[in-house]
């Protein structure tokens, strides 16, 4: 019988023979993303924020720049909301919302430094035609709900409540699966866990996760919801390399991760690596940085 170690996430005992990688399919992705313009670590919310760490705005911009440039070279439609004034996390994304279709789930942020984003991104997305229903309890958008075809993983424990996950099934037309986060260092869903193939358009979904960011009964139903899950360790994960996006076959990683981007190649993926330093002094990276508008 074969044993997987969680923290070193490769498995131990008998050898067996190599599994052909599944061919993967890529698919147009529309996202929405929030120019640095205004960012900058002036306050700490999370365990990686140093407010007496510097920021480069310039660099961030650059650094930005080219992940939106490398989104659109993949066939990628990318649509930019411009920041708040005194809005220095704005830039994460993600954070704003959960957009399904023409309906979306509003954020209410955990930290009051962060309140005013939810008003502006809703407004942004009413101007496009979305219908938001405004969050009535904390929730932070795709920071903790990350969409797969055929459900939702909704994350909790230090960012997004339980009464949230209940409200957002009543929005949004897929079941919801709560997960519960346990260590500091990955206080949101999307940088403990990655959805690799949301499974349209493909057999199965496909899915990576540090195993020691959940508590045991979160574990058991990563388990068995996704028995073949890529585990990362913990020196994998805080490289931000679960913080990633990927269209199916193109996954587009911070270059940190350098050991994650290889077993994801091993995996049938093309992992494209990007340069996002400067957005990890605030404890983000590539998916905090870029929200999905999901069919």
């Amino acid at each position: 019988m074969t044993v997987l170690d969680p923290q070193l996430a490769r498995p131990i005992g008998r050898r067996t023979k190599p599994v052909p990688a599944p061919l993967r399919v890529r698919r147009t992705r529309d996202y929405v993303m929030c120019r640095p313009t205004e960012f900058a670590v002036e306050y700490a919310i999370n365990p990686w924020m140093d407010p007496s760490r510097p920021v480069d705005r310039g660099r961030a911009m650059r650094q930005w720049e080219a992940l939106v440039e490398t989104y659109r070279s993949l066939g990628h439609v990318v649509e930019v909301v411009e920041p708040l004034p005194a809005q220095p996390d704005m830039v994460f994304a993600a954070n704003g919302a959960l957009v399904v279709g023409d309906v979306a789930y509003g954020s209410r942020f955990r930290y009051p430094e962060r309140a005013a984003e939810a008003g502006a991104v809703a407004t942004w997305l009413r101007g496009r035609g979305i219908d938001v229903t405004p969050a009535s309890h904390p929730a932070e958008g795709e920071g903790d709900f990350l969409v797969l075809g055929h459900v939702v993983l909704a994350g909790t424990g230090f960012r997004t409540s339980l009464a949230a996950h209940v409200e957002a099934a009543t929005i949004i037309d897929r079941p919801f699966v709560t997960l519960e986060l346990v260590d500091p260092a990955f206080y949101h869903l999307d940088v403990a866990l990655a959805v690799l193939d949301d499974g349209r358009g493909s057999a199965s979904a496909d899915i990576a996760y540090y195993p020691g960011a959940f508590s045991p009964h979160s574990r058991r139903t990563l388990r068995e919801l996704f028995p073949d899950a890529l585990l990362v360790s913990r020196d994998e994960a805080l490289t931000f390399g679960l913080n990633l996006v990927s269209d199916g076959l193109h996954v587009v990683i911070p270059q940190e991760a350098g050991s994650m981007a290889d077993r994801l190649r091993q995996r049938g993926y093309v992992p494209i690596a990007v340069e996002l330093d400067e957005f990890r002094k605030s404890g983000g990276s590539v998916k905090c940085c870029t929200m999905e508008h999901h069919a």
